[in-house]
């Protein structure tokens, strides 16, 4: 219900500005209208409908062979490894995806079909030109960034390859894309964190910027960022009404990505502690709160099962602490499981999860099951007393599920 309360007042507001011409053809603050209450021109039903079409603003597009045998194709897979019959199909009739996105693959594909280059398909086989990431935010903002094994090229004619990509989307066919940013990544891997190989931008700003839960967040290419930001909004308000949290309280965020959980709740507790693998993620945190002046927030660069145990040390000193959890499908690494289970100040987690099963059930059979002192889980059970789930994924069997512990 958070999510509707904000909009309730709208038509009413509506109504009273069109009986005094504010609205109308001739009223002085049309514009005012759309950035103060960017939905005034809808019926009241219209503003309270979900959003379920084109809501990501991350997709992620492979290269490979299409229906036609083409393997310039750009989209996504269709068929499995497993039977052989992988082939790559456009993301146009795609319910969850923006048209942005799409457009922006479809000009990929068009300067992949006019490059000398080859795709790469297969690694040991060759081939350079590989996977597309699109991300946008609410204002309208486009960030791409394009991924490129370098094989045994020269610098010279890696830099040859870049400016035509850049020229392509500045001056080229691509420039119908309006890109805000164009990265390209150099990557020998299937997956290349920018510590492995540096995000180099070739054009356009460095961030992608988002406002939610009336904070500016700042967001770097290989940072994490929840693909639905609406769903986004009304789970972390979910989260933040679970922990409970007050001014005597620490938070700890753990896997924080870009820290947006704790520092929402930053204004209610005494301190937020945030731990993130991801540099880029880590240093986007601290901006944001710098920015929007959050004083009491410290964040970790690092894997949490590290930083984590010497982290809580400190904190056995009877003072509060509620602990934010919100791992990637893996779940977490058994380590943080001890570390939060023998820390006695922890008395209240929160789990967000986007794969129950799997890592997450032996996560949360550790965290419940009697003390064992094989296992060094040593600390009082958890006891699970509450689950959400929140649907950040329309036209999916998926949804993020959010389990309230105590102890």
């Amino acid at each position: 219900m958070a999510g509707l309360k904000r909009r309730v007042p709208m038509h009413r507001l509506r109504y009273f500005i069109s009986m005094v011409g504010l609205f109308s053809k001739s009223g002085l603050l049309p514009w005012l209208a759309d950035v103060v209450t960017p939905l005034w021109r809808l019926s009241y039903e219209e503003q309270l409908k979900p959003v379920i079409n084109g809501y990501r603003n991350k997709s992620t597009f492979s290269v490979n062979r299409g229906p036609d045998g083409n393997p310039k194709t750009v989209g996504y897979y269709l068929g499995t490894w497993r039977d052989g019959n992988i082939v790559c199909v456009r993301s146009n009739n795609l319910k969850n995806i923006p048209e942005k996105h799409s457009q922006v693959a479809q000009y990929y594909e068009v300067f992949l079909r006019q490059s000398p280059l080859e795709p790469c398909l297969v690694f040991h086989e060759g081939g350079y030109w590989r996977e597309l990431i699109v991300r946008t935010n609410s204002q309208g903002h486009t960030m791409a960034i394009i991924t490129f094994h370098p094989q045994k090229l020269s610098q010279e004619e890696l830099h040859v390859q870049k400016e035509t990509v850049k020229e392509f989307f500045i001056r080229g066919p691509g420039a119908a894309c309006d890109l805000t940013s164009l990265y390209f990544q150099e990557s020998t891997m299937t997956r290349c964190s920018h510590q492995q190989s540096p995000y180099q931008l070739l054009f356009g700003e460095p961030y992608i910027f988002e406002e939610l839960l009336s904070l500016k967040i700042r967001i770097s290419p290989d940072a994490f960022f929840q693909i639905n930001t609406a769903g986004a909004e009304m789970l972390y308000r979910t989260v933040g009404e679970l922990t409970g949290v007050n001014s005597d309280t620490i938070l700890l965020d753990i896997c924080c990505g870009t820290g947006v959980i704790g520092l929402s709740l930053a204004q209610h507790t005494s301190q937020v502690l945030g731990i993130e693998l991801v540099e880029q993620a880590v240093e986007d945190a601290r901006w944001t709160a710098a920015f929007n002046g959050i004083t009491n927030s410290e964040f970790h660069t690092g894997p949490a099962e590290k930083i984590l145990p010497g982290l809580l040390k400190s904190k056995e000193d009877g003072q509060s602490v509620v602990a934010v959890v919100n791992p990637a499908r893996a779940g977490l690494h058994y380590k943080v499981i001890q570390a939060i289970r023998n820390c006695r100040a922890i008395r209240t987690l929160v789990f967000v999860s986007c794969k129950l099963h799997g890592e997450s059930t032996r996560n949360i059979i550790e965290l419940c099951c009697p003390p064992d002192s094989a296992k060094k889980l040593l600390g009082e059970p958890f006891v699970l007393q509450q689950a959400v789930p929140v649907d950040l994924f329309p036209h999916t069997p998926h949804c993020e599920l959010v389990l309230l512990f105590t102890r």
